[in-house]
């Protein structure tokens, strides 16, 4: 059996952070662009990991998407920013199981690969505050699922990786995690949160 987890790291895109797809499909629809094309052009890795990785800015990254949509110019610098308007919203199981992990005294990490754009949206969804430490791969230079940035989560987050639950909903960033030798959990949405509650050992 390994000891109960002290602390907990979680993942924002997709477990804390959910993202309604209209808006996306909208804007490919009134620009003429094939589905996913602007999510799939943003995650082509040679642009994705620089912004990731503090190499270029949240802006830079968004201009080289544009720069790459098969559409003119303006249209595309348009469709863009109409696309990155919409920044998502809190996940309401996912918020309140944070809340309760804190009140159980259990320290909170962020741990995402993210853009400079990640402490502006924080604070834009009201997450900020419900946070006791923010690990942002820009800001580290450094992204998930590398050893390096699980050794410095727990470092920021005061626990050992043995001592420290991560939770997201990539699986290679998983694997990363228990290979640093976290406790590490693929989040599929709130029915198994019985099981994360005893990781932490939560009262009740």
């Amino acid at each position: 059996m390994r000891d109960r987890a002290q602390a907990l790291l979680i993942d924002l895109d997709g477990v804390l952070r959910r993202w309604d797809p209209a808006p996306m499909i909208t804007v490919e629809l009134d620009y003429g662009l094939k589905p996913a094309a602007l999510l799939e052009t943003a995650m082509s890795w040679d642009i994705y990991r620089p912004a990731v990785t503090g190499e270029i800015t949240d802006a830079e990254w968004m201009r080289l998407v544009a720069e790459r949509l098969p559409i003119d110019g303006d249209k595309a610098t348009e469709a863009v920013a109409r696309w990155q308007s919409y920044r998502g919203e809190p996940d309401p199981d996912a918020l309140a199981f944070v809340r309760e992990v804190r009140a159980a005294g259990r320290p909170v990490g962020l741990a995402t690969n993210a853009t400079d754009r990640l402490r502006p949206d924080l604070d834009a969804l009201g997450l900020t505050a419900e946070l006791d430490v923010v690990i942002s791969s820009w800001e580290q230079r450094v992204h998930k699922p590398a050893p390096e940035y699980f050794q410095r989560a727990c470092e920021l987050i005061g626990f050992e990786p043995k001592k420290v639950l991560f939770v997201d909903d990539d699986d290679r960033a998983v694997r990363g995690a228990r290979s640093a030798g976290l406790s590490a959990y693929r989040w599929s949405g709130p029915q198994h949160l019985p099981y994360l509650r005893k990781a932490l050992d939560l009262p009740g």
